[in-house]
């Protein structure tokens, strides 16, 4: 049996942000741009304050079988919640999506480097 990864997206709003918390939030700003956005075990936070006071956690996962991915969602949430806890930031609206990667359609790299490998 092989391991599987999955990509989850946890997905809220900041809920009534203090003024030292926007403040601290916008000092951290550079490392949670969106243009920085990676999955990571750890999960990783991108939000971008100017624009609107949404914010993106994305987590990879791996687990056995299909069904794996319910848990490792419910860990995504899990940890995204304990982070805002953690921080003392309010959310509201939370909500996951999750991709399990060894059923994701094959990118424009591997299609060409399947069609060069059957010329």
């Amino acid at each position: 049996m092989s391991t599987r990864s999955f990509r989850i997206t946890v997905r809220g709003v900041f809920d009534g942000l203090g003024t030292d918390q926007r403040s601290e939030l916008l000092a951290r700003a550079a490392e949670h741009d969106v243009l920085r956005a990676a999955f990571t075990a750890e999960g990783h936070l991108s939000y971008d304050l100017a624009a609107r006071s949404a914010f993106t956690f994305r987590f990879l996962d791996s687990g056995e079988e299909e069904e794996d991915i319910l848990e490792a969602t419910e860990r995504a949430e899990e940890a995204a919640k304990a982070w805002l806890t953690q921080r003392g930031y309010h959310y509201k609206n939370l909500r996951s999506s999750a991709e399990d990667l060894s059923q994701a359609p094959p990118g424009k790299r591997q299609r060409r480097a399947a069609a060069a490998k059957y010329s």
